[in-house]
């Protein structure tokens, strides 16, 4: 069992920045492909970004890259998403997931993850 927990959500103008972090239980945090998704009033859950569990490969979404960056700290259990050049497109409450696996290739499809956060609202304003 793995309980996920996000913060660093909150409102920025549209250009800002945020950092959210997601702190994970349980010792095997190594074994876990972590990913990022958000869900906005109205609309699916979508991909935004994930990491393999080294950190040795990452993903995004089109509409993210170039602003967005993933990493973590296994040391501290923790993965963070760095948001940059944030805009009103970006406003969704935005969950961080865990899959179990040491793939080289991290997941995009929600159902391939096992575990997830509560999640953590972000609102950009213009």
């Amino acid at each position: 069992q793995v309980q996920l927990v996000e913060s660093g959500g909150g409102l920025v103008q549209a250009g800002g920045s945020l950092r959210l972090s997601c702190a994970a239980s349980g010792r095997t945090f190594n074994y876990y492909t972590m990913g990022w998704f958000r869900q906005a009033p109205g609309k699916e859950r979508e991909f935004v970004s994930a990491i393999t569990w080294n950190g040795g490969n990452t993903r995004y979404a089109d509409s993210v890259k170039g602003r967005f960056t993933v990493s973590r700290d296994n040391s501290e259990n923790t993965v963070y998403l760095q948001m940059n050049s944030l805009k009103p497109g970006d406003t969704a409450i935005y969950y961080c997931a865990a899959g179990f696996g040491r793939s080289m290739t991290p997941a995009t499809t929600p159902g391939t993850y096992d575990y997830w956060g509560q999640g953590t609202q972000v609102t950009v304003s213009s």
